[in-house]
């Protein structure tokens, strides 16, 4: 399947990224017809009904543009999936087939222009009609993916203004129009527009789920949008390091190719290492999913909210895949500009378009600034309803650390260096979440740069213990000697995660203690990332030569 995507990336999407308006639709059929653009659909509707590791390759390998990408996804993942995992019986049949064989294409419709970010405050409105037979939409929508040309759309609206609830709407119904497209800075070669509904007449058995409970499918199905994202952004990173491998093994200065020079490879080693990181999180995170998903009956009558339940528990993950992938991209087509230089500007050489079209992954699927509080929020909410056993650990956690120096045995074997750190990382975001919690209570939601500060070492944390998880099994499997170059990558990412994670950590324990307590916390931070730094010059050195070796992004 791997080589089927990547020869269908190359042959069928590359050379057409500038005719993207007009053959969209086209390719989105092309690949349904191979089976990739219906993955999630079951196979009694025509799909090929894979897993979420298989959905998350796919991704990976579209990335090579953006604009497809996006319109691909917005057809495949949060333009179906709803139906996919809240439609009854009949709208399964009725929309499916057609959706897995591409004779339909899907959009998703949320946002508002005064409420992108804060969906439920939608103005949407759905009133029931005085026959009873249909829904009666009016209102706008903004930014919608695929707008100009889908056929049918998630739309949310509030049910008689106050119930926040979710309707399957074709574009042929009355009262439908979808708008001009909008002029972007980039991924412009996907569709994007307002949606415009004029007392639009909806079927009344189109209304997908429950009245009131359209948050459940909105909420859910991005979660899964964040996590194909966040393997997309990896597939796209990828793609951009390979073209700077390649550029900089050709271009020539001052008597050398720009792979000689040692700020050069550092560049390079320095997003193969994002890189390797964001897949560590990427598919640790994919295979929870899938093995969530794969213990419920789909044909349960309660089905749907067993499902929502199931990707709810992994909604903080989904959200870190987003902000670091999304992140670790920003860095990566911005460093390949740089490798380009002047070239890098130029619409006719490949970083131009990778960098604009990079930008809009830290808005789509909800802003940075959003995930990041859903982070720290989710996280702080289930500690509260007894969901997530927090203050216990920060208590016990705060017994140990005041008790003295640590009598236990340390960490032997293949990476017990990096375990400890990974530990430490742990109890320093542990012991800052309880200080922040203990200072401002229930007012802690108002702390908005504390709360991102948390969420930046949970990130990181999370980050740390992907890529050493990771890597230890590649030792496990392939033995030490054979892992030298991913051992290299895990360590730069554990000095990079661990400057991020001091900086965020100085960042609130200034915010929330003075005084005693202060100095206390300060003197704990200061036992908790006490290491030995690793020599990041000599280590990125060997990444970058083994990249360079192969001529692009490997793992061993």
């Amino acid at each position: 399947m791997s080589f089927v995507v990547k020869v269908f990336a190359v042959k069928e999407i590359l050379w057409r990224q500038r005719l993207f308006l007009a053959v969209t639709r086209a390719l989105i059929r092309k690949a349904c017809e191979i089976g990739i653009a219906n993955v999630d659909i079951p196979e009694q509707y025509g799909g090929s009904d894979m897993d979420k590791i298989s959905s998350a390759i796919i991704a990976e390998h579209l990335s090579v543009c953006g604009s497809f990408s996006v319109a691909f996804g917005g057809h495949t993942g949060i333009g179906t999936l709803p139906i996919v995992y809240f439609g009854t019986a009949e709208q399964k049949a009725k929309y499916l087939p057609k959706l897995a064989t591409g004779e339909l294409i899907a959009a998703y419709a949320l946002s508002e222009s005064t409420s992108a970010s804060d969906a439920m405050n939608a103005r949407t409105k759905a009133v029931l009609s005085p026959d009873g037979k249909e829904w009666i939409l009016n209102g706008e929508k903004m930014w919608i993916t695929n707008g100009g040309f889908a056929d049918v759309f998630i739309i949310f609206a509030k049910v008689d203004g106050e119930k926040f609830s979710a309707f399957i709407v074709e574009r042929n119904f009355p009262g439908f129009q979808s708008g001009a497209e909008e002029k972007k800075m980039g991924i412009r070669g996907s569709s994007t527009t307002p949606i415009i509904l004029n007392d639009c007449r909806v079927p009344k058995e189109n209304l997908l789920g429950e009245i009131g409970k359209g948050h459940v499918i909105a909420f859910n199905t991005l979660n899964i949008g964040r996590f194909k994202l966040g393997a997309g952004v990896v597939g796209g990173a990828r793609n951009s390091l390979n073209n700077s491998i390649g550029y900089s093994k050709q271009r020539k200065a001052f008597g050398k190719t720009l792979a000689d020079f040692g700020l050069i490879k550092e560049k390079l080693a320095n997003m193969a290492v994002g890189i390797y990181t964001g897949e560590s999180m990427s598919y640790r995170t994919v295979g929870m999913i899938d093995a969530a998903l794969s213990e419920i009956d789909r044909n349960a009558s309660d089905a749907y909210k067993q499902i929502g339940k199931a990707i709810e528990e992994y909604a903080v993950e989904c959200s870190i895949l987003k902000v670091f992938g999304s992140e670790m991209l920003n860095y990566v087509v911005d460093e390949t500009v740089q490798v380009y230089g002047g070239y890098g500007f130029v619409e006719e050489y490949p970083a131009e378009r990778a960098y604009r079209d990079a930008r809009v992954n830290r808005i789509f699927e909800g802003t940075n600034e959003i995930n990041r509080m859903i982070i720290t929020g989710w996280l702080l909410k289930r500690a509260m309803s007894g969901q997530l056993a927090l203050l216990p650990a920060i208590k016990k956690l705060t017994d140990e650390i005041m008790s003295g120096p640590s009598s236990s045995e340390p960490l032997e074997g293949t990476l017990a260096a990096e375990r400890t750190l990974v530990s430490n990382a742990k109890k320093a975001g542990l012991m800052l979440a309880g200080a922040a919690s203990q200072k401002y209570m229930m007012g802690l939601a108002d702390q908005q740069e504390i709360i991102a500060a948390i969420a930046d070492m949970v990130i990181e944390g999370y980050a740390m213990d992907s890529v050493v998880l990771r890597t230890q099994k590649l030792v496990d499997r392939d033995g030490e000697s054979r892992c030298r170059h991913a051992i290299a990558m895990c360590q730069v990412s554990l000095a990079n995660s661990l400057n991020k994670i001091e900086a965020a950590a100085r960042k609130v324990v200034a915010a929330v203690s003075e005084g005693d307590m202060l100095r206390t916390q300060l003197v704990i931070l200061r036992r908790l990332f006490k290491y030995e730094p690793y020599n990041t010059i000599a280590l990125t050195q060997q990444i970058a030569n083994r990249i360079l070796e192969a001529g692009k992004y490997v793992i061993s």
